[in-house]
């Protein structure tokens, strides 16, 4: 009868409740959630191309699987394939899987949501916890001027991973930025956050054509598209605080399809200047390490070790309540480039060159970059300091000729068009500061009142005083001018 009891092991129980539970999930809980979240992400992306000064771009919003459809099936990519397998020989099937692996591999899959509720959060977080941070310069009428349906590309001199996270905080009122991130983000848990974040990852030195072809292809796409992105043109971390030369990979593939002429859709690219600079880079003696020969090469487990060491010091520190935070993080942005002006000025078709005349142009417009970064690099206290320790590293210093000094080099610095910044307002209180931060670190050594360099701390030293190397001639210290710096401007706090 249909009404009788039935009775069944406690095993089946289980699991026929458990498929029931899932059955209930998929059909009911499920389709709502998704709903649900489908608005308060939509709700979000309403506001947000409301209030930032370039919104949301609908290419970054399209579905990542879309995107990789659409890249894998790209007549250049698929000509390359066709090309690539008539002279070497390889099977189809197998480039169509190595293609496809490289398309995935690229491809972000962007979520406003995670990008402004916990990556803001974070990025705000961890950059305030480590640095006192501040927006030095910004050259607010030409930011002014860019219209809202051009392409932002930001290009940074890269002093330290702490680049990726202070960028995107303190753009993300205006900006929602797309990084090219190198293959140290690419661990199991991290890659998936990054690529949410919207940055794509690049292999800097593959030398696999397909590959270059398909990020070629992705960066062109994005760019056409009109995505924000962020870029370090020096193609990696500085090792000596100097400003490297530029590598021109991601700005050819940038530039080569771009069309000056106005109208049809086309979208101006315009590049922003952005200079940074630090009291302290977490990464300096790491860095310091690749200009010696006899230097051990540690992989990424000793990278890890390393980080885990450093973090364990810093929390020792805390406990004992000797933690102070690393100084100073600046900031400066300066006036952007547009590349329709370039082209009618320089008199340049990028499209219309063949791939030699096409790289010296790119090469050319990456110079002009460089040196625009270099001009809004900020001056920092520590750096100020180490670039006049520098002049005489076995010289003593007694406090007040050491301040002197200092404020000799500002006046050079100023009159030279360098962007100083002083911590509130108060160039005693930035001499305080930058000595504090050398003596804390044991750079330079306090005995009987005279200030010395201490031994074996000259690369450090450099590396300091090579960050602003490039912004005015280095004069010995008895030469320099003993005027004041008078009309030195204070910029402004953020």
């Amino acid at each position: 009868m249909l009404t009788e009891p039935v009775t069944l092991p406690l095993w089946a129980f289980i699991a026929l409740s458990a498929l029931a539970l899932w059955s209930l999930m998929v059909l009911l809980l499920a389709p709502g959630m998704r709903w649900f979240l489908r608005r308060r992400v939509n709700r979000m992306i309403d506001h947000l191309n409301r209030t930032l000064s370039i919104g949301l771009p609908t290419f970054k919003l399209t579905r990542r699987q879309a995107i990789i459809e659409r890249l894998f099936h790209d007549p250049a990519v698929q000509a390359a394939i066709a090309r690539h397998a008539s002279e070497s020989g390889e099977p189809m099937n197998e480039l169509w899987r190595r293609v496809d692996g490289y398309v995935r591999e690229i491809v972000p899959s962007f979520n406003a949501y995670l990008y402004y509720r916990i990556g803001y959060k974070l990025a705000r977080t961890v950059a305030r916890t480590l640095y006192r941070v501040r927006i030095g310069f910004a050259a607010e009428d030409a930011l002014r001027s860019i219209a809202p349906d051009s392409t932002l590309v930001f290009v940074i001199n890269h002093r330290s991973n702490m680049d990726y996270v202070l960028v995107a905080f303190l753009a993300a009122e205006r900006v929602t930025l797309s990084y090219a991130v190198g293959e140290w983000a690419r661990i199991w848990g991290l890659q998936q956050l990054v690529r949410a974040m919207g940055a794509f990852f690049v292999r800097r030195n593959s030398g696999d054509p397909l590959y270059r072809v398909v990020l070629s292809r992705y960066v062109g796409m994005a760019t056409e598209g009109g995505v924000t992105q962020a870029i370090f043109p020096e193609g990696g971390l500085t090792a000596d605080g100097r400003l490297r030369p530029p590598r021109f990979g991601l700005l050819d593939y940038m530039l080569k399809g771009f069309d000056p002429r106005p109208g049809d859709g086309r979208r101006d690219i315009v590049f922003l200047p952005v200079g940074l600079n630090y009291d302290r880079v977490l990464e300096d003696r790491t860095q310091l390490l690749k200009l010696r020969d006899d230097a051990p090469r540690t992989g990424r487990t000793g990278a890890v070790a390393r980080t885990v060491g450093f973090v364990a010091r810093q929390l020792a520190y805390a406990i004992k309540g000797r933690w102070h935070r690393f100084g100073y993080a600046c900031v400066n942005f300066g006036a952007p480039i547009s590349m329709r002006a370039w082209c009618a000025t320089h008199g340049t078709d990028f499209i219309g060159l063949d791939d030699d005349a096409r790289r010296q142009a790119v090469t050319r417009v990456a110079e002009h970059l460089m040196t625009r970064i270099g001009a809004v690099v900020p001056v920092l206290p520590v750096s100020l300091l180490a670039s006049i320790l520098m002049q005489a590293p076995g010289r003593g210093w007694t406090e007040l000729e050491l301040k002197a000094a200092m404020l000799d080099r500002m006046a050079m610095l100023h009159a030279a068009g360098a962007h100083t910044y002083l911590p509130r307002q108060d160039q005693d209180y930035a001499f305080g500061v930058g000595l504090r931060m050398l003596v804390l670190r044991a750079i330079v050594i306090e005995a009987d009142e005279i200030y010395r360099v201490a031994t074996g701390a000259d690369d450090i030293l450099a590396y300091y005083a090579n960050a602003i190397g490039h912004l005015a001639p280095e004069v010995p210290t008895d030469q320099l001018d003993r005027g004041r710096p008078d009309g030195l401007r204070a910029d402004r706090r953020s």
